[in-house]
């Protein structure tokens, strides 16, 4: 413990890497430790691509994130010359009778319509049939769909993005220690104290964005809070490329009533197309989780979601990967001082919807902790509504 931090980073996933590059460049003193090497496949943070829309329908008070978020990533692409978000449009897309959810938020394309409303944000409203005109891409629609377009939507390439980030955040001073697992956290006074396996850290403030690693770090209320769920990405060959045309959006496409009846997806890419849906019956832990993906899972993704709803899918899979969510009781964030740990503040369980507003979120985090007052509210995000 020779040297003493202003603010250590325990996770420097999508979360703990934005945080840290934004405390680094407010001058503060800071580390960042991570068990492994990020960026990694073993966390939420991976898989190539990551949806990215600024009117969130799961909620208003998450706009300000991605549009921060946004703003963060030109910047960094200014820095760096890396290219880290593709704006290439985003389509939401529900039946047009009948209820239908996502991320627990009935009416999800009505929300997303007004979140863009609130915000100002460039959008329009489609109908199946407008869909079916110019995204031939997606068949069998029922022409009555209501479906939300945003052309400043589209992905960002979650690792490039990490790793940007802690490369800007090393040059602005940050000490950063990777393969470096912390066994316990304790405060004591003023001190927050970090054990690692390589020994203690000693710093004023800390801040845990250790994704699912968090609930066995930290115990009580988390461990009754979050729940970890294992879910696959699939990349599928395309018989033609070109059905595609040259303006493919990311899509969220929901058919049916349930949370678990519809898939998402990404533009090709290098002569593949990238699907997923998320599951939320299953739970797994954040060293216990099937990291290998069965052909059998990817086959039977192909077969009830792909194959009658995507031009030019073939069953050939070119890869396959999982990741975990760390999902909270309503599936929104936690952002929020620890209840026994006034100087430890927990950033984490973004359920499913957190790397399009991690590069805001640690803005916002940095800002608060810097005492420079940041301008997103983030009362939305404490412990507190759950009691």
């Amino acid at each position: 413990m020779s040297r003493r931090y202003d603010v250590a980073v325990l996770g420097l996933g999508a979360m703990g890497s934005a945080a840290l590059y934004q405390l680094a460049k407010r001058g503060a003193a800071v580390i960042g430790l991570d068990r492994f090497a990020p960026p990694h496949a073993l966390g939420s943070s991976h898989g190539e691509t990551r949806i990215t829309r600024q009117a969130v329908g799961e909620g208003a008070d998450y706009v300000p994130f991605v549009t921060a978020s946004h703003r963060i990533w030109r910047e960094l692409e200014a820095e760096t010359g890396e290219t880290l978000l593709n704006a290439c449009g985003a389509l939401v897309m529900a039946p047009g009778h009948g209820v239908s959810s996502h991320h627990g938020k009935p009416d999800f394309v009505g929300r997303s319509i007004s979140a863009a409303e609130g915000a100002g944000i460039v959008h329009e409203v489609l109908t199946g049939a407008e869909v079916a005109r110019r995204f031939p891409q997606f068949l069998n629609l029922a022409g009555d769909e209501k479906a939300y377009y945003e052309p400043g939507g589209g992905y960002v390439f979650p690792e490039r993005c990490l790793a940007a980030q802690l490369g800007r955040a090393e040059a602005a001073g940050a000490e950063i220690r990777t393969n470096c697992a912390v066994v316990g956290l304790q405060q004591d006074g003023s001190d927050v104290r970090i054990d690692t396996a390589e020994g203690p850290v000693l710093a004023d403030r800390a801040v845990v964005a250790a994704g699912a690693w968090t609930a066995p770090l930290l115990g009580s209320p988390f461990d009754r809070l979050l729940t970890v769920r294992r879910q696959l990405l699939h990349w599928y060959a395309l018989a033609d490329e070109t059905a595609y045309g040259p303006h493919s959006p990311v899509f969220i496409w929901m058919y049916g009533t349930s949370d678990t009846e519809y898939l998402y997806g990404f533009p090709p890419l290098d002569g593949s197309i990238k699907v997923a849906t998320e599951q939320y019956s299953t739970t797994t832990s954040a060293d216990g989780v099937e990291r290998r993906v069965d052909p059998s899972e990817s086959d039977e993704m192909y077969r009830l979601r792909v194959a009658n709803r995507l031009a030019s899918a073939t069953p050939e899979v070119v890869q396959a990967a999982a990741c975990v969510y760390t999902v909270t009781p309503d599936r929104g964030f936690i952002i929020d001082r620890h209840p026994a740990m006034d100087r430890v503040t927990v950033v984490s369980a973004c359920s499913g919807h957190g790397f399009k507003h991690s590069a805001g979120i640690g803005e916002a985090v940095a800002a608060e902790l810097a005492g420079t007052g940041g301008t997103v509210d983030l009362s939305p995000f404490t412990l507190a509504r759950f009691s």
